[in-house]
């Protein structure tokens, strides 16, 4: 298998299996997925992805490289080292983080590739799994303007909305403050909801409404009906734990550039809560059930 055309995974959870499994269905390139846990491997064969030996082999062997990991951390270990991503890239070879990262990190590894002759974007993704299995993923990319340009169709495979938004790290800040946004809105969701039952109004009939009003958002639509209402908040999804590490990166931002941010240091007390009960690994939006009686959370 030669490098050119070659795409290569790393990372196989929530989001980063169903995007490999899209890139070997619709590229037309050949794709090679590494992840410490075979069963996403043993599922992806059906879809032709070959199971890397170790990282080091699709380093070798890919010329674009996707990771989709948990955090920052993650990235930064697995880039540094004498065998790490930094150490084997090859000139020419674009290295793209699809997780949520700091900014500074990502500015960082763009220097760190550029000096081998190989480059790095951060295109971190946004949207739900069923999104990612569907392929509609919105994608914020930061990266040099020939490489997003090389990306693009790439990046196509698995999302319908692709956004350059500037060099290294500019993906980054805006997926941060997407998540954000995201997360402040899931709040005033579930305190609406809880003030609406405390009031003897219907859940669902406040929800229906809303959707019918200004207040109608992707948020409702999704987090809203199909998890906070039906207090429905699965492992395996998106949990609390890394909603409350994204909205970290973004109050580490507002800490630099001096602002309170005060819907974002509400919305984290609001998952410490729902971390300390025991609800860490489940769904993030599973802070809504902090605001029920009984429920730590608000001060009552």
């Amino acid at each position: 298998m030669s490098a050119a055309g070659v795409i290569g995974c790393i990372g196989l959870g929530v989001m980063g299996a169903p995007i490999c499994r899209n890139l070997a269905r619709k590229s037309g390139r050949s794709v090679l997925g590494f992840d410490l846990n075979p069963a996403p491997l043993s599922r992806l064969a059906a879809d032709r992805v070959v199971a890397a030996a170790s990282i080091g082999d699709i380093m070798e062997k890919a010329d674009i490289v996707f990771l989709s990991l948990p955090s920052g951390q993650e990235v930064a270990a697995l880039a540094e080292g004498t065998e790490g991503l930094l150490a084997t890239a090859r000139a020419g070879q674009i290295v793209v983080d699809l997780g949520t990262s700091p900014p500074a990190l990502a500015r960082h590894l763009a220097q760190g590739f550029a000096e081998r002759g190989a480059h790095f974007a951060d295109c971190p993704v946004a949207r739900t799994r069923e999104a990612a299995e569907q392929g509609t993923l919105s994608v914020m990319v930061g990266a040099e303007r020939e490489i997003f340009e090389r990306l693009r169709p790439v990046l196509g495979n698995f999302a319908t909305d692709i956004t350059h938004c500037g060099p290294p790290g500019a993906g980054q800040v805006v997926k941060i403050l997407n998540n954000m946004v995201l997360a402040e809105t899931v709040v005033a969701l579930s305190e609406a909801l809880a003030i609406a039952r405390a009031e003897g109004v219907d859940g669902a009939l406040l929800f229906a409404a809303l959707m019918h009003g200004s207040a109608d958002s992707f948020a409702l639509r999704n987090h809203g009906m199909k998890a906070i209402l039906p207090e429905t908040f699965p492992e395996r999804a998106f949990s609390a734990r890394y909603a409350r590490k994204d909205l970290g990166y973004a109050l580490d931002l507002a800490r630099m550039s001096h602002l309170d941010a005060a819907g974002a240091n509400h919305a984290a007390r609001l998952l410490d809560a729902a971390i300390a009960a025991g609800d860490g690994d489940r769904y993030w939006p599973v802070l809504s059930q902090t605001l029920r009686p009984g429920r730590p959370g608000e001060k009552r």
